[in-house]
């Protein structure tokens, strides 16, 4: 692999890892509250 093909890899990688600790930590600080969500349609 050429030095640029590398780089490009590790761009890509943090980008991608970055994005998933980010979210991760993200929704560990604010959890999605149960009351936003929808409840179940009620059947007949």
């Amino acid at each position: 692999m050429t030095t640029t093909a590398i780089v490009m890899m590790i761009i890509a990688m943090v980008t991608i890892w970055g994005g998933l600790v980010t979210a991760i930590v993200n929704l560990a600080r604010h959890p999605e509250a149960a009351d936003s969500e929808p409840s179940p349609p009620v059947e007949l």
